[in-house]
């Protein structure tokens, strides 16, 4: 597929179509959660420091420990796998088959971070997250779980209007799937990245080459649209 889209087969039989999300706004959503959780730190120890003195230092290693650690669990249990930094870039946290995240899993991805973290600011995590295809840090692997886009993937069908051309070959099932899928995002891509993604069809047609309009015109023809 020519996406990161991921489908999952529920037990009922229904098709659950997920967009993993990538590092930047998985960075992003990270970045307004730690400005969050300073936030109430800070709120927190200025009258607990004004109040008791040095005395505050134990209470108050306690409580960054407890708002570092559970802060995102919290949330992503008790708000549908969302902490408000989440929300704000429309990303969630499920388990990897697409069930919502529980306690343990919450739990224990995020305690994982420290692992991710290294060897510095979240290094290892990074090259967990290119090396996979569901864009997943060790943490992530180690839970079972997943962090998607949780608005829905458009899909509106259309394959623009092109002169119906018959492969040159047969094409399996999954192969004219491949091509209609193409021919249905295929407006949405720069002309240039269009035929370069085009081009990737050349082997399956068995020619030296393709372009968008070639693709158009087998997914016209597949699809019988013209």
């Amino acid at each position: 597929m020519l996406d990161t889209i991921r489908e999952i087969q529920t037990p009922e039989g229904i098709a659950l179509r997920l967009r993993p999300a990538g590092p930047l706004p998985r960075m992003y959503a990270w970045l307004i959660d730690l400005l969050i959780r300073g936030i109430i730190f800070t709120i927190i120890a200025i009258p607990m420091g004004y109040l008791l003195g040095k005395a505050s230092a134990g209470p108050l290693a306690i409580i960054a420990f407890i708002i570092l650690w559970f802060y995102p669990v919290l949330f992503e249990v008790l708000h549908n796998g969302q902490t408000p930094g989440k929300q704000y870039y429309q990303l969630r946290a499920l388990h990897d088959d697409g069930t919502p995240i529980g306690w343990t899993s919450s739990l224990l991805r995020n305690l994982m971070r420290t692992v991710d973290f290294l060897p510095f600011l979240y290094g290892l995590g990074l090259v967990s997250m290119l090396l996979t295809r569901d864009f997943r840090r060790l943490g992530d692997i180690t839970a079972g779980s997943l962090v998607v886009h949780s608005d829905s993937p458009e899909h509106t069908h259309h394959i623009p209007a092109a002169t119906s051309m018959p492969p040159p070959v047969p094409l399996t099932a999954a192969e004219q799937q491949i091509i209609i899928n193409y021919a249905e995002r295929a407006d949405r891509f720069h002309p240039a990245r269009a035929n370069e993604l085009a081009a990737l069809a050349a082997p399956i047609l068995l020619r030296p080459t393709a372009n968008k309009k070639d693709l158009l015109g087998i997914a016209n023809w597949v699809t019988g649209s013209s």
